[in-house]
């Protein structure tokens, strides 16, 4: 406790006291006032929501494991697709060739006409497939899924170069007749010709697509 040595002293402590009784009343009074306005906020929402009833547990139906996962049917139509359109190397493509001045194929319901506007350049190339140094093998797998993808983008006219056999044993253009009997199988062409002489002549084909 703190001692007065003098009645100015005493006033000093008197003065203080009070200043810290109002405080502490200070204080008091807005604790007091903070509970007040939540009680009344409590009732406010009370009297506007009104009777409130908690709600009935309702029965849950517990799932049985894992969903299975998602089956790839695109996958597999692909790949049915493909299993169909397998190409043979035995197919006969002779009596489907027209071999007049220059080798040309059209599809069954085709005319002539298409044949003849294919020589004549009326749709444009929009790609082409080199398939020059491959075993047949690997030239009739990517002369299938270049025509598939061809076919995919909405290509019509397209260009395949097979060479001229030139390079092979007797000089015989072996894969120049495979590609003409893998063409023929694909029902996504509807008619091919032999290319000008300034776009590959013998050695490729100007092939147009559905």
């Amino acid at each position: 406790m703190v001692k007065a040595r003098s009645l100015q002293d005493l006033a000093l402590i008197k003065q203080t006291l009070s200043q810290q009784a109002e405080r502490e009343a200070a204080l008091a009074a807005e604790k007091l006032a903070q509970a007040r306005r939540a009680k009344a906020e409590q009732n406010l929402f009370q009297r506007a929501v009104g009777q409130v009833n908690p709600l009935a547990s309702q029965p849950r139906v517990e799932l049985g494991g894992a969903p299975a996962p998602p089956k790839a049917f695109q996958q597999k139509r692909d790949d049915d697709r493909v299993l169909r359109e397998s190409l043979s190397d035995d197919f006969d493509v002779s009596t489907l060739l027209d071999t007049d001045d220059e080798l040309s194929y059209r599809r069954s319901g085709i005319g002539t006409d298409v044949t003849q506007k294919l020589r004549k350049g009326h749709w444009s190339l929009q790609g082409q497939i080199d398939l020059h140094g491959l075993r047949s093998d690997e030239a009739r797998e990517a002369l299938g899924q270049f025509i598939r993808d061809a076919h995919k983008r909405g290509w019509r006219c397209i260009r395949v170069v097979h060479g001229k056999g030139l390079g092979s044993p007797g000089k015989t253009p072996v894969l120049k007749a495979k590609v003409q009997r893998w063409l023929v199988q694909k029902n996504e062409v509807l008619a091919f010709v032999q290319a000008k002489a300034s776009e590959g002549g013998a050695g490729a084909l100007v092939v147009l697509l559905s």
